[in-house]
């Protein structure tokens, strides 16, 4: 049986939630409480000793310790629906678009969260090192993130999707990125008709969660 080491308030395990889901696979979860810190208590260092979340243990008994791995994994283990790309460009497309959405997106959300959130002092970065903040990267990531939402609101004009005309996984993070921005209060507003109608249109699939 495959075991998803999960928090349910995090961005970083929802994206494979959501995967899963989308796979149909069945599975156990384990909740690892980051609020209090058991990510970094020496029981879950044995399961992954990068203190983060998500982790999944597979059947052959590797575990796997981040989204990029896991995704791989149910990706070729259970190929329908294919969510990285059926064709070599549409998985191209599909690949961009994931480095895109990571980089522009999440990682500019998580930029501006955890170097202005005091209850994120000391802890500016993820993982079993503790860095200070730096409130400059915040003002920095918050400015990103508006950008981010720009630029996915005019790239979904005439789109269903964001990327090789189908559902992918880069819809997935998107979802968890847009919905993650609200830790730094950027929402879509009336300013993003066309991300706001992708993002409806995503939860009516049931898979998303909130």
């Amino acid at each position: 049986m495959i075991t998803l080491y999960d928090c349910v308030t995090a961005p970083s395990p929802r994206r494979a939630r959501i995967l899963l889901a989308e796979k149909r696979v069945p599975h156990e979860t384990v909740q690892v409480d980051l609020r209090n810190g058991e990510q970094l208590g020496e029981a879950y260092r044995l399961i992954n000793p990068h203190c983060t979340v998500p982790a999944l243990k597979v059947e052959e008994g590797a575990v796997l310790t981040d989204n990029a791995a896991i995704a791989a994994y149910l990706e070729a283990r259970y190929p329908e629906p294919p969510l990285l790309g059926r064709t070599p460009l549409d998985k191209a497309e599909i690949a961009g678009w994931q480095w895109r959405v990571e980089f522009e997106g999440l990682a500019a959300i998580a930029e501006a969260f955890r170097n202005s959130s005091p209850a994120m002092a000391g802890r500016a970065l993820t993982g079993p090192v503790g860095y200070a903040q730096i409130p400059e990267l915040a003002q920095r990531g918050l400015a990103r993130v508006q950008l981010f939402f720009t630029m996915l609101n005019n790239h979904l004009a005439g789109r269903d999707f964001i990327a090789a005309g189908q559902f992918s996984i880069v819809d997935i993070t998107a979802v968890v990125a847009v919905d993650f921005a609200r830790v730094v209060k950027v929402r879509p507003g009336d300013e993003h008709p066309n991300l706001r109608r992708w993002r409806e249109a995503m939860q009516a699939r049931g898979t998303m969660g909130g």
